[in-house]
């Protein structure tokens, strides 16, 4: 794969003109407003995986309209006081899995819980087991989830997924082995977007380390990649080509560019430059518009891996000269 897109020094300086409606805020605002209305009644179940070096918990909490989501907490078996916590979220298809998928996080000494996402979990073997069940209205969609519910931000699928993930942050902070006050959060891909969004919507999380985050200025990024999971996009306009004002206007409520000018978290961004699904201009259209300390490491030569363990590295090494 070769370059394809803005050379690094423009993409430094890339920020277009957010597409934003007036009521942005209050949409958010109500809508998690309206799941708090139902009891967090975050669960954690001990379980056995035959880990030696980590306890491991089944979670359970309510997120969006009170739908039960499932996920994993892991604790280093020795520990003393109440320890910092990262949230992650997971890629697009991705499920929790099971938590020997998740072991980085509670070896470096921290406490980890990791979001099932709804809906989702049919691919390379990463099973999930919670359900999305769609409460507000519902159109014909394309297969995957980029598309159900697009015509109106109340009902698209994202609204839900994102409530879900600043609801996790709110199970962790209830967790008593958990220094609420230290809270992190990190993914890949679409698990990089919803760390924007969390970060966006929930202040308590302190630092957020995004990767290659998908869910990013959408308009550019149908324009200029044909990969999944942007061509669903793309495919449902291909049918509906009446709908284009409504589907950009419905995705600018859940644009990545849009969240990451409200994040109050420092943050560690990672791009790879060639990059097809997830193209670096519309990590750079995300990440320029972030007004906190942030950094952001750069992959010259690599796909939607992007830095692989490498940027693993850089997190544990950037979350340790944060915390310790």
């Amino acid at each position: 794969m070769a370059f394809f897109d803005l050379p690094l020094a423009q993409l430094e300086v890339y920020q277009p003109q957010r597409e934003e409606e007036a009521d942005f805020d209050a949409f958010w605002s109500d809508t998690l407003a309206d799941t708090r209305k139902y009891p967090l009644d975050a669960q954690f179940e001990r379980v056995d995986y035959g880990l030696k070096l980590v306890e491991t918990y089944d979670v359970t909490f309510s997120g969006y309209a009170g739908q039960r989501i499932k996920g994993w907490l892991m604790l280093p078996a020795q520990r003393s006081g109440p320890l910092p916590c990262v949230v992650e979220y997971i890629g697009y298809s991705g499920g929790r899995s099971f938590p020997l998928n998740w072991l980085l996080w509670s070896n470096v000494g921290y406490a980890h819980l990791v979001m099932d996402t709804r809906g989702q979990g049919w691919a390379n073997g990463n099973h999930g087991h919670t359900p999305d069940i769609p409460v507000d209205g519902a159109n014909p969609a394309v297969p995957g989830v980029m598309t159900q519910g697009i015509l109106d931000p109340k009902t698209y699928y994202y609204r839900r997924l994102f409530t879900d993930a600043v609801r996790a942050v709110e199970a962790a902070q209830s967790h008593p082995e958990i220094d609420s006050d230290r809270i992190a959060a990190t993914g890949g891909s679409q698990g990089g977007g919803i760390t924007i969004a969390a970060a966006g919507l929930q202040p308590a999380i302190k630092v957020a380390m995004p990767d290659v985050p998908f869910l990013c200025h959408y308009r550019r990024a149908v324009s200029i990649t044909d990969n999944a999971p942007y061509s669903e996009i793309t495919a449902y306009l291909k049918a509906h080509r009446d709908q284009e004002a409504t589907v950009f206007r419905t995705l600018s409520y859940f644009d990545g560019v849009n969240l990451a000018a409200r994040m109050q978290a420092q943050t560690l961004f990672s791009v790879g430059l060639m990059d097809m699904t997830c193209p670096p201009s519309t990590v750079y259209a995300a990440y320029n518009q972030v007004s906190t300390p942030k950094e952001i490491r750069v992959y010259t030569y690599n796909n939607h891996e992007g830095g692989g363990v490498f940027q693993s590295v850089e997190k544990v090494n950037y979350l340790t000269n944060i915390w310790g």
